[in-house]
């Protein structure tokens, strides 16, 4: 079995590990963090459904807009903890554009 995943799946994956710098940019540190996890549940949702619209295939499947929208949530949420907060770069893009200097270690 030859399975091949298109340009869009591929583009759609590395924008998945960005969306946490992104809700990191638009949101301040003191926001909620249930409100910064809804809004990358947002943007993941935005972001499996305009992969499936770009995919080159025969036809639009919602059923797999829904996978690649659950796809993208857990790996903002894995890339989120797993690097860019042990890194810094979380606090960073928070203090980028008003939200406050970053906490010192």
């Amino acid at each position: 079995m030859n399975e091949n995943l298109d340009k869009a799946y591929w583009l759609g994956l590395l924008i998945s590990v960005v969306l946490p710098v992104l809700v990191g940019l638009v949101t301040k540190r003191v926001t909620h963090p249930g409100v910064k996890a809804v809004l990358l549940l947002a943007l993941s949702t935005l972001n499996g459904f305009l992969v499936e619209f770009a995919n080159p295939g025969p036809d639009y499947d919602f059923g797999t807009a829904v996978i690649l929208s659950l796809v993208a949530f857990a790996v903002g949420v894995l890339s989120h903890f797993g690097l860019w907060k042990p890194v810094g770069v979380s606090d960073k893009a928070q203090a980028a554009l008003g939200g406050g200097a970053p906490r010192s270690v």
